[in-house]
């Protein structure tokens, strides 16, 4: 009778140690998942990010060729004062013009 029952311990050890194995490798597929969506997340925010710096230095480029097309407009309008005042000789002329 003791063997018996030695052999039922053994195998309710058995049965409760692959229990034990089959929980543990869910939790880990469980884990493992949840870092998926987790790098997911963080993928998708990077490309977010991505997007609204590549809008950013759009945004700079097009600043900068209205600040260039507007100091080219204001350096036209002083070469044009400086042909329509009186005061101004050719010589300063022709200096404002090889600016």
């Amino acid at each position: 009778m003791d063997a018996i029952w030695i052999v039922v311990i053994v195998i309710v050890a058995l049965i409760v140690l692959g229990a034990l194995a089959v929980a543990g490798r869910r939790r880990s597929e469980q884990v493992r998942e949840e870092k998926r969506e987790e790098a997911q997340g963080v993928r998708e925010e990077a490309r977010v990010t991505a997007r609204r710096a590549e809008q950013a230095r759009l945004q700079a480029e097009e600043q900068a060729e209205r600040a260039s097309n507007e100091g080219e407009a204001a350096r036209e309008l002083e070469r044009k004062a400086a042909q329509i005042d009186p005061d101004v000789d050719d010589a300063d002329l022709d200096l404002e013009r090889e600016r």
